[in-house]
């Protein structure tokens, strides 16, 4: 069996280690309430596609950037050329992928694009209602991490405003091909209720990169590149925080704070 050469420019290391890729597919739409369309991410040589092919409760695509793997998965699985989208994720309109309806999506992420890869999903979050991933174990930490640990952090703030984000179990160097200096760590996001913030969300977004990009700093030194009346929010609760310590409807109070002394 011709195997797929693995590429760094890919960031690719292949699961070797099937248990693994059965428990996380087990842990994907666990409850198997309804029929999932879903999306698996990355591919590759198809070790965790070939657990999510045997589920009768998931509609599955697949979308893979390595013409060679798609070579490998079209010759090694029963797949039909619609169900392998030959593209770069990160590229993909995601609404037209089941035809503007809902889906989930699956896969073990590329570390090097894991980040890249939340931010587009966050982009078209409407239609997608839970995520189970790898990624690399410190990623996978900090997006799970909530308010008060050293973890948390803007993505984890942007994601935890929409999903539910779960850590689910650890992962060893040993089990793949080639192994990675880190761990890794799975982990499951879940979409909530909530449709939209109840702030400006462009406005959010700067407040909460504003703030952790000067993370060391209290809010009301870290926020002051953001052109707003500050001198009239200097005795807020929040001014003498730092922003580890706020939660996301916490950041939605001071987004309105400032938006209400904006300039």
């Amino acid at each position: 069996m011709n195997l797929v050469r693995a590429k760094k420019s890919l960031g690719q290391h292949f699961l070797t280690d099937l248990s693994i890729s059965n428990r996380i597919c087990d842990s994907y739409n666990s409850t198997k309430s309804n029929k999932i369309n879903t999306l698996e991410i990355g591919p590759g040589m198809g070790v965790l596609t070939q657990f999510l092919l045997k589920r009768d409760d998931i509609n599955l695509k697949m979308v893979e950037v390595d013409s060679e793997s798609v070579n490998f998965l079209h010759s090694h699985f029963d797949i039909t050329k619609d169900q392998l989208i030959e593209a770069d994720f990160l590229k993909l309109d995601l609404f037209n992928i089941f035809d503007h309806t809902s889906f989930g999506v699956i896969g073990n992420f590329p570390y090097n694009i894991s980040s890249q890869i939340f931010f587009h999903i966050l982009e078209q979050k409407d239609v997608v209602t839970e995520i189970v991933c790898m990624l690399q174990r410190e990623v996978a930490k900090r997006l799970s991490s909530g308010p008060g640990n050293k973890d948390y952090g803007i993505l984890s703030v942007f994601l935890q405003a929409y999903y539910d984000v779960e850590y689910l179990f650890t992962v060893d160097e040993n089990v793949f091909n080639p192994p990675p200096k880190v761990k890794s760590g799975v982990i499951r996001l879940k979409r909530n209720s909530v449709k939209q913030l109840n702030c400006d969300e462009k406005l959010f977004r700067l407040v909460v990169k504003s703030t952790f990009n000067q993370r060391r700093k209290t809010i009301w030194n870290s926020i002051r590149s953001i052109n707003f009346d500050y001198e009239k929010t200097k005795d807020h609760r929040f001014m003498k925080m730092r922003p580890e310590q706020l939660s996301v409807s916490e950041f939605v109070e001071l987004t309105n704070l400032v938006s209400e002394y904006s300039k």
